[in-house]
């Protein structure tokens, strides 16, 4: 929560927050995401505007996670920018749904940038995360690295014909 105090209802003035925050918790998915309490780096400006206040800038946080093909673990960096206006009044009820939910608002003299923060990280976050454009992953039969063992494979044989193998068999052995 960031107090608004000196911004409220005065259209044109302005604050700048350069802080470094920790992350809260499930700010991700079960593959990829940022590790609770972990730093970000926050670099806003609230301006106060006539229905409320407009939260434009960047935020840097460390992300963590595993690598969707290999499952070997991924750690980078990443920025999100957010831009979010808190208004001081939310549309009345009664109105179509989706503005009423998709509206962030000003508590009191103050403002939760958690969920606008959370919206801005989670929306860049990779939907299948790779520790590299070339990994091929693992092997599907038994589970060994392929990047490891090149020329890797598994003979698969229809069963569909293993009677017929069952009869050359027995042709053999005569």
């Amino acid at each position: 929560m960031f107090s608004v105090t000196n911004l409220m209802h005065r259209p044109g003035s302005m604050e700048t927050i350069d802080e470094v925050v920790p992350a809260p918790a499930d700010l991700g998915n079960t593959l990829i995401g940022v590790p609770e309490g972990s730093d970000i780096d926050l670099n806003v400006r609230l301006e106060s505007v006539v229905d409320g206040i407009l939260v434009t800038g960047e935020t840097t946080v460390d992300v963590h996670g595993e690598c969707s093909l290999c499952l070997d673990p991924i750690d980078f960096e990443m920025s999100a920018t957010i831009q979010e206006l808190f208004v001081f009044e939310k549309a009345p009820e009664g109105g179509p749904e989706d503005e009423v939910d998709e509206q962030y608002a000003v508590d009191g003299d103050s403002i939760d940038l958690e969920p606008a923060l959370r919206d801005a990280v989670i929306l860049q976050l990779p939907f299948q995360p790779v520790c590299s454009d070339t990994c091929q992953g693992l092997c599907s039969e038994c589970g060994v690295r392929l990047e490891d063992n090149p020329g890797h494979h598994h003979e698969v044989l229809d069963p569909r014909w293993s009677a017929l193998a069952g009869l050359l068999a027995a042709d053999t052995e005569n």
